[in-house]
């Protein structure tokens, strides 16, 4: 389990990868449409929380200290956070449309949560690695 462990979090990293590819697809994008952010949307809602939860039960069930299960599913609660950022941040126009300052900065809080989640996955990646290293005296 410690090396399903440590795959799923490279996998997950390789992931996060992607969705700032993704990302910068949909900004990108011209004309910009509902669609041009699809793939950014699906591996964020869908993707990315199956592997936040498969890491946490291979944490789980491979005996890992409960900081580093705690570290593993806490990701899950920030991806909850992501479309709220996001749906605030669009909301945040003013009368003309055009993007206000308040709806950049949650806009930018977007972005800085998505490495906030990044750290953690790390975090557990570093974990895991240190799982399978015998204890030295």
């Amino acid at each position: 389990m410690r090396k399903a462990l440590l795959v799923t979090s490279g996998v997950l990293l390789a992931v996060f990868a992607l969705q700032f590819a993704f990302a910068a697809v949909g900004a990108f994008t011209k004309p910009a449409g509902d669609s041009a952010y699809s793939l950014h949307r699906i591996n964020g809602s869908v993707v990315i929380p199956l592997l936040i939860l498969l890491m946490t039960l291979f944490a789980a069930l491979a005996k890992a200290p409960g900081k580093l299960i705690g570290m593993a599913i806490l990701p899950l609660g920030l991806v909850v956070l992501q479309p709220i950022l996001a749906g605030i941040a669009n909301g945040l126009t003013d009368d003309g449309g055009a993007t206000s300052t308040v709806g950049l900065i949650v806009g930018a809080l977007h972005a800085i949560n998505a490495i906030i989640m990044v750290h953690f996955v790390v975090g557990v990646m570093r974990g895991a690695q240190k799982l399978g290293q015998p204890v030295q005296a």
